[in-house]
């Protein structure tokens, strides 16, 4: 049994992350300040481990927080971050503010704490204008927004303390993560929750661009594995690396679409007849995004359970039993 420190554990992935490590029989410890975290996320785990489960509510921009939080913690899942390419392209002093100075503040408590391992949520955006696919962990572009910007800049952090102090860390580049508890309001809104909830209130969805763009899509427990392997590997070459977090296969906008139809209209009968409208393409996005999990499986033993059609059927089933 571990005692593991989730960062943005009210999070959508990192309440995920918490709940896994729970039922397993480690500790948790999760900071969160909700900004973007909910008490819905975890108080069901408040109320079932409340004896292994503790929360702290700080801030990573705080290095105080920081230091409390790593007290006795043997591994460290820093998901908190201001995620989202629009978000940090109105404001990027914030992005740059919590998932730089943040990052850099949780990295030297865990130093001074001796803490273990730091696995860390890195992104896909660190690709930026790279035209190459599937995407390679050791070829990239240049950023296309600041908040890639700021992902790539943690990279770098956690290369250079590892080679610096003797650190261990693991990067996971997540590829478009979805699922359950993942917020569909908000003008920042991930374009899964987003699109599901607009189907089920009966609303014409909007594609940014004709819907050729295509992504990784990556169901939520599939990111939850990496994360386990990742804490847990003893191969040695496995560690002080960079991971593509994915399924590592592609699905347009349109297909999306076409797959949630299918997927609400058996609760629903009249989504099927609902038809998105299209708008300009977003400024900082990429066209076409497809990783190559090769690495992961390779050193790290990730074999990805669900399938994007696997984890969006569960993911609907999720959304119809909780926003209904």
């Amino acid at each position: 049994m571990s005692r593991v420190l989730v960062t943005g554990g009210a999070g959508f992935i990192g309440s995920n992350l918490c709940e896994a490590l729970l039922e397993r029989g480690d500790s948790v410890v999760c900071l969160d300040n909700f900004a973007t975290g909910h008490m819905e996320n975890i108080i069901p785990l408040m109320q079932n481990y409340h004896e292994r489960f503790e929360l702290i509510v700080g801030d990573i921009r705080q290095m105080e927080d920081c230091r409390r939080a790593v007290e006795g913690v043997d591994y460290v899942l820093h998901e908190a971050a201001l995620g989202s390419v629009p978000r940090s392209l109105k404001d990027p002093a914030t992005t740059n503010a919590v998932n730089i100075s943040g990052f850099l503040n949780m990295m030297i408590a865990a130093r001074d704490a001796g803490v273990k391992r730091f696995v860390f949520a890195a992104s896909s955006s660190t690709y930026g204008d790279s035209k190459s696919l599937p995407k390679v962990e050791d070829v990239i572009g240049r950023p296309l927004s600041p908040y890639a910007i700021t992902k790539y800049v943690n990279e770098l952090y956690a290369d250079v303390f590892a080679r610096s102090y003797g650190m261990e860390y693991i990067g996971l580049r997540y590829f478009n993560v979805f699922g359950r508890r993942q917020d569909p309001n908000g003008a920042y809104a991930a374009v899964i929750p987003l699109f599901v909830k607009q189907f089920m209130n009966h609303q014409r969805p909007n594609i940014n661009g004709d819907g050729d763009y295509s992504r990784d899509f990556t169901y939520i427990k599939n990111v939850v594995q990496m994360n386990m392997l990742a804490m847990g590997t003893d191969n040695p070459d496995a560690v002080n690396q960079i991971y593509n977090t994915a399924y590592g296969e592609r699905t347009t906008l349109n297909q999306l679409v076409t797959y949630l139809k299918e997927f609400l209209s058996g609760f629903d009968p009249a989504i099927a007849d609902i038809e998105p409208t299209h708008g300009p393409v977003r400024a900082g996005d990429i066209p076409h995004s497809l990783a190559s999990i090769d690495k992961a499986r390779a050193l790290l033993g990730y074999a990805p359970e669900y399938s994007m059609r696997d984890g969006l059927r569960e993911a609907c089933r999720w959304y119809w039993d909780n926003l209904k």
